[in-house]
């Protein structure tokens, strides 16, 4: 996303001594397309960080839970890969 806003602001930059419109109507397009992305990836990026948060705090309260949970989805994952694995070789 850095990149991507770096880039762009850098397109911005380097073509705003041109004239005309239609490159000033692209460049107001571009700033509030990449105000909006920001203000997208700073909710997303919240509500990542809430679900972390919450996670880790699952954990901490339930660990034997939580290990047996993981140990049962690993356990039906590999049952269902190795399932797979030999319907595919017939």
């Amino acid at each position: 996303m850095g990149t991507l806003t770096e880039d762009a602001q850098a397109l911005m930059e380097a073509t705003s001594d041109m004239a005309g419109e239609k490159v000033d109507k692209a460049c107001k397009r571009l700033g509030a397309a990449m105000e909006r992305g920001k203000e997208v990836y700073g909710q997303v990026r919240d509500k990542a960080l809430d679900g972390v948060r919450v996670t880790d705090q699952a954990v901490r309260d339930h660990p034997y839970q939580v290990l047996g949970i993981a140990f049962c989805v690993g356990a039906l994952i590999g049952f269902l890969t190795a399932r797979r694995r030999g319907s595919d070789s017939d």
